[in-house]
């Protein structure tokens, strides 16, 4: 079988940052890379779902909500994927680092943390969402376009 794109990019390289994973038509799926791969600590699971709830909330919330995909985590637990239909990759630059700043400055309920509305509603840190979104935000602070090809 061939190889799926994500598995082409070479880990040992890999920072955190914001990348092009790969380009579907007029979806951009993106690499919210977190954490440098093969290098613990991982984003802890309660954290990383409470990122996830949030994160789609804020996106979904914005001018772009309706042009927003999917939003979840890396099963390696270094960070997220965002895909995105129709929104240049400047603005996506921008949304990302805004949404995070939310997460980092964000005091209030998780939403959709309920049972009726998540499966696994329990395991939630919000303290460990803003504290990630906070360490992260320096990363991206001058993020922009040019920088969204992985560096091999």
């Amino acid at each position: 079988m061939e190889k799926i794109a994500s598995f082409r990019v070479d880990h040992t390289k890999l920072l955190p940052g914001i990348y092009v994973s790969r380009v579907d038509g007029d979806i951009i799926t993106y690499d919210i890379r977190m954490r440098k791969p093969n290098t613990p600590p991982y984003l802890p699971n309660a954290a990383l779902h409470t990122i996830e709830h949030l994160f789609a909330t804020f996106a979904r919330n914005s001018e772009y909500g309706d042009r927003v995909i999917y939003f979840g985590p890396m099963g390696c637990r270094t960070g997220f994927y965002l895909l995105l239909r129709n929104v240049e990759k400047a603005d996506a630059v921008r949304l990302i680092r805004r949404v995070f700043g939310q997460i980092a400055a964000y005091q209030g309920p998780i939403p959709g943390a309920s049972a009726a509305e998540c499966g696994n509603y329990r395991e939630h840190d919000l303290a460990g969402a803003v504290a990630e979104a906070k360490a992260f935000l320096p990363v991206i602070r001058d993020w922009d376009e040019t920088k969204l090809a992985y560096r091999n």
